[in-house]
């Protein structure tokens, strides 16, 4: 117990803390237009409040990532405490506010468009494709999770098929609607419910003194799978997750002043990670050590677990609430995966998206896509997620840490982390069975060879940006 409340703790003064270097090192310009007036067309572009913008933004980057991935990692043992705390303090939130911020500074654009200007013009083509597959995956696994959740809560009296097609109707008005139709106008709720619903689970792991492991460094995995690289890919929501990427410059286009952005990037960063802290808190205290919890895994899924937890902790109608409130999560997450992916599209190609008929061909084969994919089994297409999602959050680094280079500021603080995870990464597609399939030994020696590559790539690439002087932000007026 007294490590989880630790952690908890500890994320907080990261934000109170961190948070504020972050801020103080990156330099926000108060008196700056941001894209919400200076690209105002009613539908991407409009300025919201503050707290309703940070309440979008968490369910934005919420899904069931930071419930599932987490109870997945809680089989490693108290050792993913570490990962989750650490993890979003110095690398997610990190992550997630320089994306937020440099995506502000130059009008809204998305990560493709960020990694062609900071990184070089084939990064764009190439970041480009990666993020609209990743945005596609994310969106069939955002479907498929809510729909077994409501299958299982209806006693199966509601074909999956059907629940599916519902699911993906309103993914296609959420998609394609003015951002404050839907998106603006019920996430705010939607976001309290996520809210009530984890703190409901964590006092009551506290109040009934569930046995929460104390921290060890021991792998409690029962097959033994690696630490490094698997739990840095198993928790990606929760501490660091390049899908993160793909949606703070949704919100980048209705931020108000440059000002609010460590509370809505960094700071809905730290509450997913408070989120993660009190689900693999639950996972490792309630099913007897990781056996159980493996054995509840292997019957039922993740789902079977978030079941088990709501009803146990807050009882009938409570648990049920909480259940409807993980259903909503990667809901609220698959549509605005879609948005995402409908705005790098018309970015890529440049069509203007005022007109409905240029986001309704750019959106239906998206959804024709993702509806197929939902016919492959979930957990082979988390594993695609992960990797795909991680190998983001690595591309979104080395942007953010370029532009701090380039305006000469600490960029160590998205570099060191991008390092990390580039080894993560590299690590895990080579020693994969998805991937490569080579010994753990192997996949280490060619992984730390591909990482020194690409840090001494980047070191070329940030020299060459000072001489060519590269225009940091797209040049506006200043407001009073």
């Amino acid at each position: 117990m007294i490590t989880f409340l630790v952690s908890i703790a500890l994320l907080i003064i990261g934000y109170l803390t961190y948070g504020k270097y972050v801020e103080k090192t990156f330099g926000v310009n108060t008196g700056r237009e941001t894209p919400a007036y200076s690209h105002g067309d009613g539908v991407d572009y409009l300025p919201m409040g503050e707290k309703k913008n940070a309440l979008i933004q968490l369910l934005n980057i919420a899904g069931v990532g930071p419930i599932f991935g987490p109870i997945l990692g809680a089989l490693y043992g108290p050792v993913a405490f570490l990962w989750i705390v650490f993890g979003a303090i110095f690398a997610g939130a990190v992550h997630d506010y320089l994306t937020g911020m440099i995506s502000i500074r130059n009008r809204g654009a998305h990560l493709p468009e960020l990694a062609g200007k900071f990184l070089g013009k084939v990064m764009k083509h190439v970041v480009n494709a990666f993020a609209i597959l990743l945005l596609v995956l994310v969106g069939t696994v955002f479907v498929t999770a809510p729909a077994d959740l409501l299958h299982n809560m209806t006693s199966s009296w509601l074909a999956l098929p059907v629940i599916l097609l519902v699911i993906f109707a309103y993914y296609l008005l959420a998609t394609m609607l003015p951002i404050d139709k839907i998106i603006g106008r019920f996430y705010p709720i939607f976001g309290a419910l996520l809210l009530i619903s984890a703190i409901g689970v964590g006092v009551s792991l506290i109040v009934t003194g569930a046995p929460i492991p104390e921290l060890t460094f021991t792998n409690m995995h029962p097959d033994n799978a690696p630490i490094f690289p698997l739990l840095f890919l198993t928790i990606s929501c929760g501490a660091l997750s390049g899908f993160h990427a793909t949606q703070t410059p949704i919100i980048s286009r209705t931020t108000q002043k440059e000002k609010q952005g460590r509370r809505i990037f960094y700071g809905m960063m730290i509450a997913e990670g408070i989120i993660a802290m009190i689900w693999a808190a639950a996972a490792m205290s309630l099913f007897n050590g990781s056996a159980g919890l493996n054995e509840i895994l292997a019957s039922g899924g993740p789902a079977a677990v978030v079941s088990e937890v709501s009803i146990a902790m807050l009882g009938a109608v409570g648990g049920t609430l909480a259940v409807l409130g993980v259903i909503v999560l990667p809901i609220t997450s698959g549509d605005t995966a879609f948005r995402s992916a409908r705005m790098i599209i018309a970015d890529y190609i440049k069509v203007p998206q005022k007109k409905v008929m240029s986001r309704v061909w750019i959106a239906l084969p998206l959804f024709v896509i993702s509806f197929a994919l939902t016919r492959i089994d979930f957990t082979l297409l988390w594993r695609y997620f992960s990797w795909a999602n991680q190998s983001t959050a690595v591309i979104a680094l080395w942007v953010g840490a370029m532009y701090l280079f380039l305006s000469r500021k600490n960029y160590f603080i998205a570099a060191v982390p991008a390092t990390f995870m580039t080894m993560a990464t590299f690590t895990y597609i080579l020693n994969a069975p998805i991937g490569f399939g080579l010994s753990l030994n192997v996949s280490y020696i060619i992984a730390a060879i591909g990482t020194v590559a690409v840090v001494t790539a980047f070191i070329i690439a940030a020299r060459r940006g000072l001489q060519k002087d590269i225009p940091l932000e797209e040049d506006l007026k200043q407001t009073a």
